[in-house]
């Protein structure tokens, strides 16, 4: 088991690749932390990956209250005495042209998908300096590199946490904390839940392998990354896409 005993907190985790996530990291003996800002789910997924034979808590955190996330990692810290990794996964979309954009929807992307992410960073990070070990793993996404049509907003974020990435790899690498990103393409996730099917084909034929990816094969790459395994990757931006940007 790769993640035995480590403490491994996913934000966005009741659903989707963050579900998958915990999933993994519990199969692999971390205890994962399951986060989301639906109490409800969060709970079921928990129970769920209980039940699968893993361990696992669940709490109610919305990243951009840093209250909810400082008494997570307080009881986190108090119950486990230790964080291993933070996988910074909860995002939204909120898609518009330019010109059609509201304000209230540009902010309400940006205080998730970038603040909410240095939120949790900077609160977890304090704890990992104590212990002179850590592993943080940044969501970008596809759009963050290569921008999106009607997605000004969500690219702005996932180029915003590659930007985070390499500079906290810089500031806490020495410090024996790894930083790295995560750029995952087209996922079969709810967010794909409205796409037509016409322009769902368009997306597996712009992949060189024909298809859209799994949660489960992002939250691979998590893995790898959380493990001692990835003991020297830092500042990475690892692509999980099929290999749509050749």
């Amino acid at each position: 088991m790769r993640l035995l005993d480590k403490v491994c907190i996913i934000t966005g985790s009741a659903n989707g690749i963050g579900l998958a996530s915990a999933r993994k990291f519990s199969s692999e003996g971390a205890v994962s932390i399951v986060c989301d800002r639906d109490k409800e789910l969060a709970e079921n997924a928990a129970v769920s990956i209980r039940a699968e034979g893993g361990r696992a808590y669940s709490y109610f955190v919305d990243v951009t209250d840093r209250q909810t996330v400082e008494a997570m990692v307080y009881d986190v810290q108090t119950r486990l005495h230790r964080i291993d990794t933070l996988v910074n996964n909860a995002g939204i979309t909120k898609d518009a042209r330019l010109i059609n954009m509201t304000e209230e929807d540009w902010d309400a992307v940006i205080n998730v998908n970038l603040k909410g992410a240095f939120h949790c960073t900077q609160v977890v990070a304090k704890h990992m300096l104590a212990r002179g070990t850590g592993s943080i793993i940044n969501t970008s996404s596809i759009t963050g590199v290569y921008g999106n049509f009607g997605q000004g907003n969500y690219a702005a974020t996932k180029a915003g946490v590659i930007g985070l990435t390499k500079t906290w790899a810089r500031e806490l690498g020495s410090k024996g904390i790894r930083v790295n990103a995560v750029v995952p393409g087209s996922i079969a996730t709810h967010i794909l839940d409205t796409v037509p099917p016409e322009q769902l084909d368009k997306i597996k034929n712009g992949c060189w392998l024909k298809r859209i990816g799994q949660p489960e094969e992002v939250a691979n790459v998590y893995a790898f990354l959380a493990s001692d395994e990835a003991s020297y990757v830092n500042g990475a931006t690892i692509e999980v896409s099929g290999g749509v940007s050749l």
